[in-house]
C-alpha cells in the first residue's frame, strides 16, 4: 500500500513528456527568462521586485496605471505566486495544502480558480 501511495505522487522536476514542474524551467522554455536574468533577480527582495515590475508597467502606459484596482487584487496575485511555488516544491495536494497552511478543500478551490495545471503544461507556443 505504501508503494501505491508513492506511485501516485507526481515527479518533482521536469518530466520527459515536456511537462514543467519548475517555474524557472517553464519560463526558460517560454523564452521569458535566462540564467543571467535569474542571477540578477536573486539579488532583489520580493518588495523590490514588485515595485520594479509596477514601475516598468507604468512606464509602458506613460505612468498612468489607473483602474487596475491593485490594492484589492494583490492578495490574489500573491496567492497565485505562492501556489505556483508550492506546486513545484511538493508532490501531492496534501503536501501542498500543508505547506501553504490551508485545508485541502481551500487548495482545490484555488487550484481550480487559478487553473494552475494549465500554467505548467502549456508553453508560450501552445
Amino acid at each position: 500500500m505504501h508503494k501505491l501511495t508513492w506511485a501516485k505522487k507526481r515527479p518533482r522536476y521536469k518530466r520527459s513528456d515536456s511537462q514543467h514542474y519548475s517555474i524557472s524551467s517553464k519560463l526558460k522554455a517560454d523564452n521569458k527568462t535566462n540564467d543571467e536574468f535569474e542571477v540578477m533577480l536573486s539579488r532583489l527582495t520580493l518588495e523590490e521586485l514588485i515595485s520594479l515590475k509596477l514601475e516598468v508597467a507604468a512606464r509602458a502606459v506613460n505612468h498612468k496605471l489607473y483602474g487596475f484596482d491593485l490594492w484589492r487584487k494583490i492578495p490574489t496575485i500573491a496567492r497565485d505566486a505562492l501556489l505556483k511555488y508550492a506546486y513545484t516544491g511538493t508532490r501531492t495536494k496534501m503536501e501542498m495544502a500543508s505547506f501553504l497552511g490551508v485545508t485541502r478543500q481551500d487548495l482545490d478551490r484555488w487550484l481550480k480558480k487559478l487553473n494552475l495545471e494549465d500554467y505548467f503544461t502549456k508553453t508560450k507556443n501552445h
